[in-house]
């Protein structure tokens, strides 16, 4: 697949691909309710929401609202070696802190670096000022239970949990991709830090295409795992999993980001409601004819399952020859 620097307008609307403006005023606009946003913004309501929803999220440990707790918190972490503090109002994956072990006084990170006490007690006021948090208003850390996710996915992710974004439009999962940290990501699952996105066919969660950059990719750059035949387990969970997402959040056009893990299985990490739309060039394909055909409903499903089932028939790229720019 070749991807010129620059694309004709025209051609790319020929070819189904949603850009940021449509996708602001007909789907952002257009299907979420603002009254709804804070369901998705702020991380610490979406857990309840979720979980009340039956949709399984990490467990949530503690949260740390005021100064005074965060200088307190030393007797609160006692026995707990593995955790994840992060701003319940954070975005692009920023104030994150994860702890992967303790060595006596000191806490250790995903890349072995340590910290100490105080070091994590800065880190918790950096939160709670709102250095992280989305207009710089003042917020709270939330701590949850570390992830350890499945060993299928051994090799394919630098220091960083990898995650599965699947696009759900009114309740009905239309897209998805893996999203793998690398180095240049700093462990983290965020493309335009410099992960990779590998688009996966959503009939059967098999990897369709990588890309680091907006650019093809066959190998992991770190490990040089390969990025072709992934698949991914419990499949539909995952699908099921964001339809759901549908009722909890309110919104109509939503990213669900999901993870696996080993002893747990599928669990919703955290919702968007402004996804990204690298999405498709890791997929190869447009958002634009699955949104559309889900337009064309005379009515929306209220059963999950059956919005799973029409997905799984209707977006699957098994047997296309989808390569988004082969013609240009």
């Amino acid at each position: 697949m070749k991807i010129p620097g620059w694309i004709s307008p025209i051609v790319l609307r020929d070819k189904g691909i949603l850009g940021m403006n449509r996708r602001n005023i007909d789907y952002i606009s257009g299907y979420n309710d603002r009254r709804h946003f804070p369901n998705v913004d702020d991380k610490l309501k979406t857990k309840l929401i979720a979980k009340k929803a039956g949709v399984s999220v990490p467990e949530l440990l503690m949260v740390v609202r005021t100064q005074r707790e965060a200088d307190s918190i030393a007797s609160r972490l006692d026995g707990i070696q593995q955790f994840v503090f992060k701003p319940a109002h954070g975005s692009g994956g920023k104030g994150i802190l994860i702890v992967l072990s303790r060595k006596g006084d000191l806490f250790v990170k995903s890349n072995g670096d340590t910290l100490t006490l105080q070091d994590l007690i800065r880190h918790l006021s950096d939160i709670i000022s709102g250095l992280y948090s989305l207009g710089g208003r003042t917020d709270v850390a939330i701590m949850e239970t570390l992830v350890n996710f499945d060993p299928i996915f051994k090799d394919l992710s630098y220091d960083g949990v990898p995650d599965i974004r699947l696009i759900v439009f009114r309740g009905y999962p239309v897209m998805g991709m893996l999203r793998l940290a690398t180095k240049a990501s700093d462990g983290k699952a965020n493309l335009h830090q410099g992960a990779i996105g590998v688009g996966l066919d959503l009939a059967i969660g098999e990897s369709v295409g990588a890309v680091q950059y907006d650019r093809p990719i066959a190998t992991h750059p770190d490990s040089g795992a390969s990025l072709t035949g992934i698949s991914i387990p419990h499949w539909r969970t995952l699908l099921l999993l964001a339809a759901r997402c549908y009722e909890a959040s309110k919104l109509g056009y939503l990213g669900a980001d999901l993870v696996l893990d080993k002893a747990r299985g599928p669990l919703l990490l955290e919702l968007n409601a402004r996804p990204g739309l690298t999405i498709q060039v890791a997929n190869e394909s447009g958002l634009i004819p699955r949104l559309t055909k889900i337009e064309a409903l005379e009515s929306i499903s209220t059963d999950p399952e059956h919005r799973v089932d029409y997905s799984i028939q209707h977006f699957s790229k098994r047997g296309k020859s989808a390569e988004l720019f082969e013609t240009i």
